[in-house]
């Protein structure tokens, strides 16, 4: 048994943050959220390090799973906040708005790491929905039309897949009281999987359906992926980063904890075909609506409903190896969907305009951002020497070595539709002779380009080798296919 203090810092850093805004002003509450986010990496590489599972009056927990999304929160987190720091100075806002921004933030922190630590699967769920009340307002945080109609949008769709995953969660109680589990022990992870023999199928079969379909609206995925563009696009750069990179995930962690349970209780397939279908209903979304995109924020969030698509289909096949590449893939989507949004809310200020065809020749007039903007969607298209190339590669091979071909040519074919899209766009913006950009901008600074080269480089350096990151994702991967 491992120290408790890496379970609580997670949630205590970030409140701490909050506190500095209110007390010292948005400069130092910025540096406070970028200090508070890398306490959430160092947590998560603490408790990775330590090897075994940490608990707290029942409700806490952590094991290798949660140690590696607690990295990914904390590395996309830390992008973001740093990021932010400049783009906050850069923007003409109150005081009062800069503070509330940056306590919204930290609330969003602290309700995503409530969610990887949760060893109650009731107190997950209460947590991603503290996700849905904190973001509405980042959203709409402009309080334009369209920001305010986004913010909305995503509250009404995601509330109705909350509610519903509410359901699913009542189910999977009522299998475990009927199971003679009692208190918190019904909804208590740990237990339920211990316990899982002795659960009711038929309770256990609806509520998977449910929580698929619940907390897949929360990760984006087809059919109720409709608010995601709008909300991503319409959010400030920073808290989109933080909306793709990782809140996407942390809502399909939900779905990886519940799966050991319902292949336990009902055997991987039933699981396995509902997975499928998701993730190709949201490649196909994607690959569609990729291909007229004329916004280069909207394309962004459509490239993460793809990549969500990738990550239901590696859970699907339900292998070691699927899993391995998929938690990989969680990774290196943060990070190089963190610099891309970051990068393109520098362009947004620059152009003054989100559409694409208002971008051309950015490579000629700003090198520095067009170099950060550029490698990001090389990472995203999926090419050497990022990790993006290695977790798609894996997943194809863990695909086909477990008889999903017919699933795996499927998806990759729209994978390819969708890389042809973002290529051709990217290509459009960056390249050519140069566009309208209004001369007398100022260039985003060196120390503004330094959070996205970092993001970069580390997901440059996983595409090359996983280090110690190794280890952990093999013993994750076992936790979420239930030891096979």
């Amino acid at each position: 048994m491992t120290s408790t203090l890496p379970l609580f810092v997670p949630l205590a850093a970030p409140l701490a943050a909050a506190l500095t805004t209110v007390a010292a002003g948005r400069r130092t509450g910025a540096w406070a959220g970028v200090g508070a986010a890398a306490a959430i990496l160092a947590a998560g590489v603490a408790l990775a390090t330590n090897g075994s599972a940490a608990v707290s009056a029942g409700l806490l927990r952590a094991d290798a799973l949660t140690a590696f999304m607690l990295i990914v929160i904390g590395a996309v987190a830390t992008i973001a906040c740093w990021a932010g720091v400049h783009q906050l100075a850069d923007n003409a806002e109150t005081p009062a708005a800069a503070r509330r921004y940056l306590i919204l933030v930290q609330l969003f922190l602290a309700a995503m790491s409530l969610a990887v630590l949760a060893d109650n699967l009731g107190v997950l769920w209460v947590a991603v929905e503290a996700t849905t009340i904190v973001t509405a307002f980042l959203v709409g945080h402009r309080r334009s039309r369209a920001s305010v109609e986004a913010a909305w949008k995503y509250v009404v769709l995601c509330s109705v897949g909350i509610a519903i995953a509410f359901l699913g969660t009542a189910c999977v109680y009522a299998a475990a009281v009927a199971a003679d589990l009692h208190g918190t022990a019904a909804l208590n992870w740990t237990h339920l999987t211990g316990h899982a023999g002795a659960l009711e199928p038929d309770l256990i079969r609806l509520a998977t359906g449910l929580l698929l379909l619940g907390f897949g609206t929360k990760a984006g995925l087809a059919p109720m992926h409709a608010w995601l563009p709008d909300a991503h696009s319409q959010a400030p750069a920073p808290v989109s980063a933080l909306m793709s990179g990782v809140l996407l995930s942390v809502a399909f962690y939900a779905i990886w904890r519940y799966k050991p349970i319902a292949d336990a209780v009902l055997g991987p397939g039933y699981l396995r075909v509902l997975l499928l279908v998701a993730a190709l209903a949201s490649l196909a979304v994607a690959a569609g609506l990729l291909i007229a995109q004329q916004d280069y924020k909207r394309m962004l969030a459509y490239s993460s409903i793809e990549h969500m698509g990738l990550i239901a289909l590696g859970t699907a096949t339900g292998s070691r190896l699927a899993i391995t590449a998929t938690l990989l893939h969680v990774l290196g989507h943060g990070l190089s969907k963190a610099v891309a949004f970051c990068g393109a809310g520098h362009l947004l200020r620059l152009s003054g305009s989100s559409r694409i065809a208002a971008v051309r020749g950015l490579a000629a007039q700003r090198p520095g951002l067009a170099a950060c903007l550029g490698l990001a969607v090389v990472a995203l298209l999926g090419l050497p020497p990022f990790s993006l190339f290695a977790s798609e590669l894996a997943i194809a091979r863990a695909g086909l070595a477990a008889g999903q071909g017919w699933a795996v040519a499927a998806a990759f074919t729209l994978v390819l539709v969708a890389f042809a899209a973002l290529a051709r766009n990217g290509t459009a913006m960056l390249l050519g002779p140069p566009g309208s950009l209004p001369a007398g901008e100022a260039r985003p600074g060196a120390a503004a380009v330094v959070p996205l080269a970092l993001g970069l480089a580390a997901a440059a350096v996983l595409g090359i080798s996983l280090g110690p990151l190794q280890d952990l994702l093999h013993t994750a991967a076992t936790t979420v296919t239930g030891g096979r």
